[in-house]
C-alpha cells in the first residue's frame, strides 16, 4: 500500500511539469527570419521563408 501511495504522489507531482513542458502553444511552431536557410528570406505575407530570386 505504501508503494502505491508513493507512486501516486510521484505521478501527481510530475503531471503538471510534463504538461507544461509539452504545452508551449504555437511558440514551438513559429518560424522566424532567424531560422531561414541561407539563400532564403522571410516573407511576411506568406509567413514563411522563401527562396531569394537569382535574376
Amino acid at each position: 500500500m505504501k508503494i502505491k501511495t508513493t507512486l501516486a504522489v510521484i505521478a501527481l507531482t510530475l503531471a503538471p511539469t510534463m504538461s507544461f513542458a509539452y504545452c508551449s502553444g504555437d511558440k514551438m511552431k513559429q518560424e522566424t527570419a532567424a531560422s531561414c536557410v541561407a539563400g532564403a528570406t522571410w516573407d511576411e505575407a506568406k509567413g514563411a521563408c522563401v527562396i531569394n530570386p537569382t535574376s
